[in-house]
């Protein structure tokens, strides 16, 4: 018989989390921060949801931490973001007993009536995969952190009508800089991320090269799939490398292939349509005219 899977620790609050992983309770109730080097507890194996954000620096953690259906090696150290929702375990050989750096803990409450409750959705790296996650040098982690030292030195204040304002404050500055150094990243990077841009390429021009068949529309999902990357990454790196996101390049590679059939082929309009994806005819003629200002038909007759 299966053995039965470990339950699902639901962590709801601040509190809860702290209390699972043996750090001390938080100073505020919706946000702690914890040096790592300071609890060097052995690591929670069973697997627990959280509904919070975490900002986390790990340095000398010896094994491998699973997140979701894959596992990262946090030896070297590196940057990584977890969304509410998110899951992560850890392996019962993970050695934390020379671990160093720093993790942020906060309710998505915390930011419910400031600017950065909605604009904290926008920042792509918290719908990254860890195997994504942020490489620092030495100056960069050098400046975050002096951003964590600033946010645990507030955090342990007596709590008064400032205390939020400012903790949020120096929260937004905080992911500001991770998001200065994660676009810096697919800069620096770029042979390895070059290498995936020629991919995606050969990928979509592979995708809409046969003619002679129906297929589904192309999703941004199925080519982060095929690259072995999260659909967020995979759009913030062909915006920095291209300025266009997936999505639009597989709008210009759907278009590009729907002028070759009106041209070159008898289909009308709506068979058009239907072979390359589209369920509805009216979806495919909005789109073309988007993006080329003519109808599909409007288009076949002044290329006559």
């Amino acid at each position: 018989m299966k053995p039965a899977a470990p339950p699902f620790r639901l962590l709801a609050t601040v509190s809860d989390f702290a209390a699972h992983f043996g750090f001390p309770p938080p100073a505020h109730p919706l946000l702690t921060v914890v040096d790592l080097a300071h609890h060097r507890h052995p690591p929670v194996t069973g697997p627990a949801l959280r509904q919070l954000y975490i900002v986390t620096l790990k340095k000398n953690l010896k094994g491998q931490l699973q997140y979701g259906r894959r596992s990262y090696d946090f030896r070297e150290g590196v940057l990584a973001f977890y969304a509410p929702g998110q899951m992560c375990t850890a392996d019962a050989s993970v050695d934390v007993s020379e671990i160093e750096g720093w993790m942020v803990v906060f309710h998505p409450d915390l930011l419910a009536r400031y600017p950065l409750g909605k604009k904290i959705t926008g920042y792509g790296f918290f719908s990254y995969l860890v195997s994504e996650a942020l490489h620092l040098s030495a100056r960069e982690e050098q400046q975050l952190n002096g951003l964590f030292r600033a946010l645990q030195e507030e955090h342990q204040q007596p709590v008064d009508a400032f205390s939020q304002d400012v903790l949020v404050a120096q929260l937004e500055l905080l992911l500001s800089y991770a998001n200065r150094f994660y676009h810096r990243q697919f800069l620096t990077r770029r042979t390895a991320e070059h290498d995936l841009l020629s991919r995606f390429e050969e990928l979509v021009t592979a995708y809409f090269a046969r003619d002679d068949q129906e297929q589904p529309l192309p999703t941004v999902q199925h080519f982060a799939d095929a690259l072995h990357v999260s659909p967020a990454y995979l759009s913030d790196l062909l915006r920095t490398l291209t300025g266009q996101t997936t999505q639009q390049h597989l709008h210009h590679a759907l278009i590009d292939k729907a002028k070759r059939l009106l041209l070159t082929t008898s289909l009308t309009v709506n068979e058009t349509a239907f072979q390359l994806g589209f369920e509805y005819p009216q979806y495919f003629s909005r789109l073309f005219k988007s993006k080329t200002g003519q109808t599909p038909a409007a288009f076949r007759f002044s290329a006559q």
